[in-house]
């Protein structure tokens, strides 16, 4: 297999412990990519920051359905500007040996799954560069139900798209072209988009601010995170109001008392109820190393 390799897929992914897709792709859990639609953009940030992510987001985008959060697995595509002999090349591998129909991004859109989007890399080409129209984008909606695209290039029927209801396109632009002119030398392999890479199967993040990929062995970890920090503005916001706390106080790592003010506000509010799952352990532990004088 050249294309959609799954032995490939599975060496380039290899910190990710758990369920595979049939295609190799980390399969990152329906309930970590519900309660991923909850967090914001900067809450999936911090932790990859952290961590020494440092390329992992594009915010240079236009929306087909603003205020629409995107959520789903990476399905990547790498196209590039078309050479006649690498064209015949990549065509006969695709139809002949592989048996694929159609254009290339018709291999791609074929194969989605539930929960899939299509993260292309169509190095910001906008004329003969829509990589989906209506008749797509309607595929691509049928097939992931909650998924969509994020195309680094362009799209043509904007008005239909648009009209479509839980469905979200991040993209550069809009043209009356068709796609043309290129050809596709990757498909579930490393994907540039902007200033980030995007693996296949990592968790796609899309909001107002922009589109964040999440590596599928942080999925977890970085929704624990951003439920936490949920948790404590609820608390925070309660006790700066109330004048119980200082800004500087809330800022900076709580101490035992203000854990436990905490800890007995988390048991009895009502806006903690849904995130009563979480676990504070570690959190108390560092509140008995938070001193001040």
């Amino acid at each position: 297999m050249f294309f959609n390799d799954r032995e490939t897929i599975i060496r380039l992914t290899p910190e990710w412990k758990g369920e595979r897709l049939p295609d190799g792709r980390p399969m990152v859990s329906a309930d970590i990519l519900r309660r991923m639609r909850n967090i914001t953009f900067e809450e999936a940030w911090g932790p990859l920051w952290n961590a020494g992510y440092r390329n992992n987001w594009e915010c240079s985008f236009r929306m087909t359905s603003p205020g629409t959060v995107l959520v789903g697995r990476a399905v990547t595509a790498v196209m590039v500007p078309r050479r006649p002999d690498l064209d015949d090349a990549l065509m006969k591998i695709g139809t002949k040996e592989e048996g694929h129909r159609g254009f290339y991004n018709q291999w791609v859109i074929d194969n989605l799954v539930e929960d899939d989007v299509v993260v292309v890399d169509l190095y910001d080409k906008i004329f003969e560069g829509t990589y989906v129209g209506g008749n797509l984008s309607t595929a691509i909606r049928t097939r992931t139900k909650n998924g969509g695209a994020v195309i680094w290039g362009g799209v043509r029927d904007l008005q239909q798209i648009a009209e479509m209801d839980h469905f979200q396109i991040f993209y550069r632009g809009t043209d009356p072209t068709g796609i043309g002119n290129c050809v596709m030398t990757g498909y579930n392999a490393p994907c540039r988009i902007g200033q980030a890479i995007c693996m296949p199967g990592d968790v796609v993040l899309g909001t107002v601010s922009g589109v964040i990929f999440i590596p599928a062995h942080m999925a977890e970890n970085v929704v624990v995170r951003a439920e936490k920090n949920h948790v404590r503005d609820f608390f925070g916001f309660d006790r700066l109001k109330s004048g119980t706390y200082t800004t500087a106080q809330i800022d900076r790592p709580w101490t035992t008392p203000m854990m436990e003010d905490f800890l007995a506000w988390f048991a009895t509010d009502p806006r903690a109820q849904q995130y009563r799952y979480l676990t504070w352990e570690e959190e108390i532990e560092a509140a008995k190393k938070a001193v001040y004088d």
